[in-house]
């Protein structure tokens, strides 16, 4: 009988911690990412988000179409938008530039570091600039003095 006891305590914890793990929630994975590491955070993956919306000056449906059964909500995984494959083209530029030319390294979690970001581009607006702004336009040259000539003797 005492050896039955013996393996009841340590039996009632092991099942104990086994309901305990599966009431746990478990953080849900982004799908039908293409371009960003599968394995992202939850928390990693709504950063970088946020800094696409800084980065172009955009709330999160102008790349996510709302959900047809709840259109308060998102649909993060649909493709519908053709502003999201424009998104994940541009990242994929910016990896390649990355990597082509500034050998920027990858950061702790094993992505890549970004020298050139879509800020560096977009400046918190939907499209770049293709030219300067007239305030940071170069000042136009100056003109050269008018002379009078002097009168003429006869």
């Amino acid at each position: 009988m005492h050896l039955k006891r013996s393996y009841l305590v340590p039996l009632s914890l092991l099942l104990a911690a086994t309901l305990c793990s599966l009431s746990l929630p478990q953080e849900e994975r982004a799908k039908n990412l293409k371009v960003l590491p599968k394995n992202i955070s939850h928390e990693d993956l709504e950063k970088e988000m946020r800094s696409y919306n800084k980065a172009l000056g955009v709330k999160c449906d102008f790349c996510h179409v709302r959900q047809t059964d709840n259109p308060k909500k998102l649909d993060f995984a649909s493709d519908d938008k053709e502003e999201k494959e424009t998104a994940r083209e541009m990242l994929k530029m910016t990896m390649r530039i990355n990597k082509k030319y500034f050998k920027s390294g990858k950061d702790e979690q094993g992505a890549p570091m970004m020298t050139i970001t879509c800020y560096t581009c977009h400046n918190g607006q939907k499209e770049p600039a293709s030219k300067p702004p007239a305030s940071l336009a170069p000042p136009a040259p100056p003109t050269p003095p008018v002379t009078q000539e002097a009168p003429q003797q006869h």
